[in-house]
């Protein structure tokens, strides 16, 4: 059963490490939503261990600096994790079986001034005729639709391209509004018959390495999200408890309070079920 929370300081004694979502939960891509600033100063005054883990398709760094320009500095959390520092990773060691073999030239799926994820690494941009895989890191704008990739997601499927999806976030909340991310891009290419290896939430290595980074129990360890196909299910999938912000990505489905019909419907879904819900992160 999922219950209704009015805050994180109601059960905020049953853990010691707070993984936490950033875009949906703690901003919305332009400013810090009410709330969050408070509710970080409380968990680290009250001993708490915490990671922000972001399916953002930069490396750490970048991500750390654009939250730091909306007031979240780095002494209010301990570490931060991103699925594009996780690709990069990848793409470095080439250790993964999915990796291994990559040619050595990408067509990219997104905005060149944003792509971090190959420097100082042996890979180059290339026409999608010439390319090995297709490297997505979303979009090149918010008003971006599934039809401006077309041409791209249609020659890399007859071609047999893999792609590597640097953001599985189908959707984020940006300017009031869902706008698309390249989940929705792979998802689509995978619907055209194309494969894809997506890293960060809900892939269960990534949990493993953010419990490694806090250093503590999974069973003390708690998760909050706004996305349930990728913060609520991957919380399931690495075995932690998980909290719902219904004014996220969900909101205008969920609504405040949600019925619990509409949540219920949320939970069959995507196959995983958040111990609580709460409006809004805070405290």
């Amino acid at each position: 059963m999922t219950m209704p929370l009015g805050g994180l300081a109601a059960i905020a004694d049953r853990y010691d490490g707070f993984i936490l979502d950033i875009w949906g939960v703690l901003h919305d891509g332009v400013a810090a939503y009410p709330g969050t600033i408070a509710t970080l100063r409380a968990l680290k005054a009250a001993g708490k261990r915490v990671l922000l883990l972001s399916n953002a398709p930069r490396r750490a760094g970048p991500v750390a600096g654009q939250v730091a320009r909306l007031g979240i500095e780095p002494p209010l959390y301990d570490h931060l994790l991103s699925s594009g520092e996780a690709v990069h990773r990848a793409l470095a060691e080439r250790r993964d079986p999915a990796f291994a073999t990559l040619g050595r030239r990408f067509a990219l799926l997104g905005p060149a001034g944003d792509l971090d994820l190959v420097d100082g690494l042996d890979y180059r941009a290339s026409r999608s005729a010439e390319a090995d895989f297709i490297l997505n890191i979303g979009p090149l704008n918010p008003e971006a639709t599934l039809d401006d990739y077309r041409i791209l997601l249609e020659e890399g499927c007859r071609r047999g391209l893999p792609m590597i999806c640097a953001n599985p976030d189908l959707v984020v909340v940006g300017h009031g509004r869902n706008v698309l991310c390249a989940g929705s891009y792979a998802a689509r290419y995978e619907e055209l018959g194309g494969s894809v290896v997506r890293r960060g939430k809900p892939d269960p290595a990534i949990y493993a390495e953010a419990l490694a980074l806090l250093g503590t129990a999974p069973g003390r360890t708690l998760c909050v999200g706004d996305g349930m196909p990728t913060d609520i299910r991957g919380a399931a999938v690495a075995g932690l408890d998980a909290v719902l912000v219904a004014g996220g990505i969900h909101a205008a489905e969920l609504g405040w309070p949600p019925q619990a019909a509409v949540l219920e419907a949320l939970v069959q879904r995507y196959g995983a079920r958040p111990m609580a819900v709460m409006a809004r992160f805070v405290w």
